[in-house]
């Protein structure tokens, strides 16, 4: 009996050392290094607030504790950073990207500029998932979901590939709505500004976590009213705020689901391709780390922020279900989302 225990501590042993040697070897390479974090929206948006959120505590908890520093690399709704990594950003851990959910469909929707594969990035994790609404200005004609159908509802938007853009093309397309879209907006903060100087009446693609940590003095005073969410459920925050009901139309509808769904990607943290398993796993184990840290979760209440953290593994999942997509219903989101139905 003491044999066969002391074969099995033994057998532990010998299966806990390589386990061991990976971990030293990562905090090895991470000691003494920068970790750079590229966000690919302007500053000051929702994906930056949550991207300097986490890299102002992930660094504790990445074996090595390196330096982590934030870069703003916007773009083309996170596309021109969403390229560099997948091209020319270093392949060894040391940068991390944080795009908007609208890159994992970019291959399929706009293959001529999407020069990436979704599959191959390391997907890290996510704060939350996102609830993407319609809010109007004060002054704007528009109160309720139901005037967004009979009324032309002149919206701010920033680039092809965000909810900004392609929500609202999708409403218009399967559900009939009536935006008219004025795209080119540096970030959600300048459509802010537009709103606030009539240019636009409102958003009709803003996540609930920028609105609310950006605006919430506007709430208080009650400057802007939320007429609708997108989603499969309603958030619990917005439980009177109606949801766009999805098409009946069986093809509609599958298209459709395609855009409501990036909502469950959230805010996405992701590595560039040819990452070491060992030091993707180490970023993974980290950002879960970080999402527990007692000293974020008082700084994400302070501002506002949700925090429901997705699992890199469970990107990896819904990249996976992208992925598969029938070619049909790709074919159908590009012409309903391409970029000349703008303003339509």
């Amino acid at each position: 009996m003491k044999r066969n225990a002391n074969l099995a501590a033994l057998l532990a042993l010998f299966c806990a050392q390589p386990s061991a040697r990976a971990q030293d070897a990562v905090a090895d390479f991470y000691r003494g290094k920068q970790v750079q974090v590229r966000i690919g929206s302007a500053p000051g948006s929702g994906y930056d607030i949550a991207a300097r959120l986490v890299a102002a505590h992930i660094g504790k908890y990445i074996p090595g504790n390196p330096n982590v520093i934030v870069q703003n690399v916007p773009g083309a709704g996170s596309l021109t950073l969403t390229n560099q990594l997948y091209n020319t950003a270093a392949r060894d851990g040391t940068v991390i990207g944080a795009v908007t959910n609208g890159m994992p469909t970019a291959p399929m929707l706009s293959p001529d500029t999407a020069r990436f594969e979704i599959s191959r990035f390391g997907w890290i994790g996510s704060t939350a998932p996102e609830t993407i609404m319609v809010m109007m200005w004060h002054a704007s004609p528009i109160f309720t979901i139901k005037d967004l159908f009979e009324k032309e509802t002149v919206v701010g938007a920033v680039a092809h590939g965000t909810a900004t853009v392609d929500n609202p093309l999708a409403a218009n397309a399967f559900l009939g709505t009536k935006f008219k879209i004025v795209s080119g907006y540096e970030g959600t903060t300048h459509i802010d500004l537009a709103m606030e100087r009539g240019e636009v009446m409102g958003h009709a693609g803003i996540g609930l976590v920028t609105a609310k940590a950006r605006n919430q003095q506007w709430f208080a005073e009650k400057k802007v009213r939320i007429v609708a969410q997108y989603g499969f459920r309603p958030h619990p925050e917005l439980a009177d705020v109606p949801l766009f009901e999805m098409p009946k139309d069986p093809a509609d509808r599958q298209a459709f689901s395609v855009v409501v769904a990036r909502q469950e990607y959230g805010r996405p943290l992701l590595t560039p391709p040819g990452v070491p398993p060992e030091r993707l796993a180490a970023l993974r184990r980290a950002f879960e780390a970080a999402m527990k840290d007692a000293e974020l979760l008082r700084d994400a209440a302070r501002q506002t922020l949700e925090i429901n953290p997705v699992k890199g593994e469970e990107l990896d999942r819904l990249s996976a279900q992208i992925m598969a997509t029938p070619s049909d219903v790709g074919a159908r989101l590009r012409r309903v989302l391409d970029p000349a139905n703008s303003g339509k």
